[in-house]
């Protein structure tokens, strides 16, 4: 496979996932962060870091936006519950978080 159908299949995928998540607005963040070590904050942010590398001129903000569909305040406002003790303890254990390179 030649390098530039590789990218255009990940592109796809990563807007099939994001598309998915924005669906999926009854699944929590702190919920798919427990069990996969990684979020929708977490894709704004390598999707942010990217921008980085590209110079395009992104902010936190904006890649938010793309991966949440909306304003992230209005994401919150809408959706996000407040987090047990339970979820909270599980989180605070970061050995499993993603690394999230260039921010």
């Amino acid at each position: 496979m030649d390098d530039q159908t590789r990218i255009e299949l990940e592109a796809a995928a990563f807007r099939g996932l994001v598309q998915h998540l924005q669906k999926r607005s009854d699944v929590q963040n702190i919920d798919i962060m427990n069990l996969a070590g990684f979020c929708r904050n977490c894709l704004a942010k390598w999707y942010l870091a990217a921008s980085n590398d590209k110079d395009a001129g992104l902010n936190m903000d904006d890649a938010k936006e793309v991966i949440y569909g909306m304003a992230y305040s209005e994401y919150k406002d809408k959706y996000q519950e407040k987090a047990s003790d339970e979820q909270m303890a599980k989180f605070n254990d970061k050995s499993g978080h993603a690394v999230i390179e260039g921010l």
